[in-house]
């Protein structure tokens, strides 16, 4: 594999996972369907520190609101050593269609998937 196709293969794993955790933290998600995510989902999924801390304050959170789970966020994340975390800017873009709804799950899917690599593939 050559440098540029190493750096689409990294930038489609980062897209995926933040398109996960916006969809985790999107207004169109129910608190308890958020949770059975998380349960369902392994934090080692998520390769960057960042993102894995997110995805561990996500879930410690629970069954909040999503209004709740935001304004909670940025502090949470700001103690676990992210002093520069702008949720908004991570969150971006913040309007969520139907059609973009089904894509964020098709990559929650996808980190399912290797979570889970033993069971039956989800995302096929």
């Amino acid at each position: 594999m050559n440098l540029s196709a190493d750096s689409q293969e990294s930038n489609g794993r980062s897209q995926l996972e933040r398109n996960t955790l916006r969809l985790l933290c999107s207004v169109l998600l129910k608190p308890g369907t958020r949770l059975e995510i998380c349960r369902l989902l392994d934090p080692d999924v998520f390769q960057d520190p960042l993102r894995r801390v997110i995805f561990e304050e996500v879930r410690v959170l629970g069954a909040v609101e999503s209004r709740r789970l935001r304004e909670l966020l940025p502090a949470r994340i700001t103690n676990r050593g992210f002093p520069e975390f702008d949720l908004h800017d991570f969150l971006a873009p913040h309007e969520v269609g139907e059609a973009e709804i089904d894509k964020l799950f098709e990559g929650v899917l996808q980190l399912l998937d290797q979570s889970h690599p033993d069971e039956e593939q989800l995302a096929n």
